[in-house]
């Protein structure tokens, strides 16, 4: 039997969902004009220079991001396109391959992360006091926790 949500608890999560897509929609179009950059090429590109040698399996890339395979597939071609990264053979697994970053995508990714993190400081970070940025962290961390439970009982 389904418990419906009560009003509080219906106002909480819209108000939440709707926060989440208008920051994420607001962010992404400050990344793009600023820096011609689509966030899901920033998300890439963060990732693989959180890594000293700019270099990630194309699989861990895809559980990084929790996105499918595929659409990563496509996505790293448009990227490879761009100059912005290249793929390499993995050595130790004829089926693997890596994302590399290149020397254009590390400019890219410079240019286009002061940007980014101006606009992250004025809609989140200084819109919240410390005190709350601790309990979002503590709120996101909850959620997250949530989700991974949830999908392990999916994958069962």
């Amino acid at each position: 039997m389904t418990t419906w949500l009560t009003a509080d608890q219906q106002r909480a999560w819209r108000t939440f969902v709707f926060a989440q897509r208008r920051l994420d929609a607001t962010l992404a179009r400050q990344l793009l004009n600023d820096s011609s950059m689509s966030m899901p090429d920033f998300e890439v590109l963060v990732l693989l220079t959180d890594v000293e040698d700019g270099r990630l399996r194309v699989s861990d890339l895809a559980n990084k991001l929790d996105w499918e395979r595929s659409r990563l597939s496509h996505h790293l071609k448009r990227m490879t396109r761009r100059g912005l990264i290249t793929r390499a053979d993995c050595a130790d697994d004829a089926r693997g391959s890596f994302a590399v970053i290149t020397a254009e995508g590390r400019q890219a990714i410079e240019n286009a992360a002061p940007g980014h993190v101006d606009a992250v400081r004025r809609l989140v970070i200084d819109a919240l006091s410390a005190k709350e940025l601790g309990q979002l962290a503590a709120i996101s961390a909850k959620i997250q926790a949530a989700v991974d439970d949830f999908e392990a009982d999916l994958s069962v």
